[in-house]
């Protein structure tokens, strides 16, 4: 088995892996083997990343986390590296395989000693502190240690978890270290992929140790991929029609916000629905036209000017630019009257947070798509208390609203919907580029076209975050400064048909 492999979809809990790693261990396994792996393989990176370096600075807390670190502060030695290992936790407290890592290391003459705080760290720092059992503060002499390798200024590389990170939220807690590179073992723990998880981990690799058992528990989450995902729409007939591909109505875009709902009628129509209408203030028409003259606009400077084009659309798309006013509140009551299938953002999230203090089953058929501050809405409590536990917010989210939810953010997770018991989904997709206006209106647009090809809408939240993210990582090849939206419109479209390519 190589040491290091890409990342695999299955991600779990804390427990989840403590779960594993025994059943590996009763397997037939034994926990010394484990990591001794473990410690191979995080060594192997080293060296690959920082080949010149020949220096190695190891910090080792208490648990099986130390042990990593007292067996690949052996192997750095048997290397012939400088190396440098500071013992954070008395190694006489130490048990089982971490005691026998201890001894490994100082019967090959690795020089250990105690940390003290005028420590001096050179070369590559090993964070080998705290594992995934950590749930509360960091206290010191832990917080010390962090605080000092951050300020050092070298390359940090964490044994499975970066120290002071909540495994299974991404959670800073109090302090964490911030690693150019973290090697996971066993599983990918979703604390690495969401909340501030990707800042601490810095580039990450993944060594599984030993083939999973099994039996082993059901994971809390998928990783989002596009080879598991690239047939969701499947090829297209040669006597296909505009009518076989759906028609949304895009309805938003209140004084002064028409480019939000140009902005997702224009990627509805780039991902590939038949027919795209719009209907916004008639402010906005000329130059919706302009930009886009394949969508229909239509005049709605009264809520009831709608009712008419809701018979003829198969998909709504509402909420870019929707505003709270009497005018967006009259849209509102008659959107959730229809029983079509949805896409709700922005703006309709709010109404519905103000109208619906304990929640409205909007429908397996409907997608929302709440940033961090608009779920807390959504729920009644802070963004703050989101970002603490943001799989627990999404299935709050899930059962309060009975849809699917996407709730964005680094780490965009993705639960509920039809078919009913598809996985959570997490994109590791995306980066801080997107962070500008108008990201949320294309993916409105995009989930709203997954929809419109019929795309059941568990499955085209999942599909269109995926592909949301992906568009995005191309459009940050030129650079992350400066995106802008519409950077993601013909990537997007490139993505969806990567099925059809040669």
């Amino acid at each position: 088995m190589p040491m290091t492999t890409p990342l695999p979809t299955r991600i779990d809990s804390a427990a989840h892996t403590r779960e594993i790693d025994a059943a590996l261990i009763a397997g037939g396994v034994p926990g010394s083997e484990l990591m001794q792996r473990a410690a191979e393989a995080l060594w192997e990176r080293v060296r690959a990343h920082w080949p010149d370096r020949h220096e190695l600075t190891v910090l080792c807390g208490g648990g099986n986390n130390g042990g990593d670190g007292y067996l690949v502060a052996r192997l750095a030695h048997q290397a012939g590296w400088d190396v440098n290992l500071f013992a954070v936790a008395p190694p006489s407290g130490l048990g089982g395989d971490a005691a026998a890592a201890h001894q490994a290391a100082e019967a090959a003459g690795v020089r250990i000693r105690p940390w003290i705080s005028d420590a001096v760290l050179r070369g590559v720092v090993v964070d080998a502190l705290l594992g995934t059992g950590i749930v509360d503060q960091v206290r010191d002499p832990y917080a010390a240690v962090i605080g000092a390798v951050n300020a050092s200024g070298l390359p940090v590389v964490a044994v499975d978890l970066p120290s002071g990170l909540h495994a299974d939220t991404g959670v800073v807690l109090g302090d964490a270290i911030r690693a150019d590179l973290t090697v996971t073992f066993i599983t990918l723990k979703i604390g690495l992929l969401t909340g501030q998880g990707p800042d601490h981990a810095g580039e990450l690799h993944f060594a599984a140790l030993a083939e999973l058992p099994p039996d082993v528990p059901e994971p809390i989450a998928r990783r989002l991929c596009l080879a598991e995902w690239s047939d969701t729409l499947g090829t297209r007939p040669r006597s296909a029609h505009k009518g076989m591909f759906g028609h949304a109505l895009v309805v938003g875009g209140d004084l002064g916000m028409g480019g939000a709902v140009l902005l997702a009628a224009e990627t509805a129509l780039r991902s590939g629905t038949g027919r795209v209408s719009a209907a916004t203030r008639s402010a906005h028409i000329a130059p919706l036209l302009t930009r886009c003259p394949e969508v229909m606009v239509h005049a709605a400077d009264e809520p009831q000017a709608i009712d008419a084009l809701l018979g003829s659309a198969s998909v709504l798309i509402v909420g870019p630019g929707l505003g709270k006013g009497e005018w967006g509140q009259g849209i509102m009551d008659r959107i959730l009257r229809s029983d079509l299938p949805k896409v709700l953002d922005a703006d309709a999230l709010n109404i519905i947070a103000e109208r619906f203090a304990d929640g409205i089953a909007l429908g397996e058929n409907c997608i929302i798509t709440p940033h961090p501050a608009e779920a807390g809405r959504l729920l009644g409590c802070s963004t703050a208390q989101v970002q603490a536990d943001r799989l627990q917010a999404l299935r709050s989210l899930v059962h309060r609203y009975r849809c699917a939810v996407i709730l964005k953010g680094v780490g965009s997770l993705v639960g509920g919907g039809a078919p009913a018991g598809t996985p959570v989904g997490l994109s590791t997709a995306g980066n801080p580029g997107m962070a500008t206006a108008g990201m949320g209106d294309v993916l409105s647009g995009l989930c709203g076209a997954m929809l419109a090809q019929q795309v059941p809408a568990g499955m085209a939240a999942r599909y269109a975050t995926l592909i949301h993210g992906l568009a995005g990582d191309r459009a940050a090849e030129q650079g992350e400064r400066g995106m802008l939206a519409t950077d993601l419109m013909m990537s997007i479209r490139r993505l969806l048909n990567i099925r059809d390519m040669p």
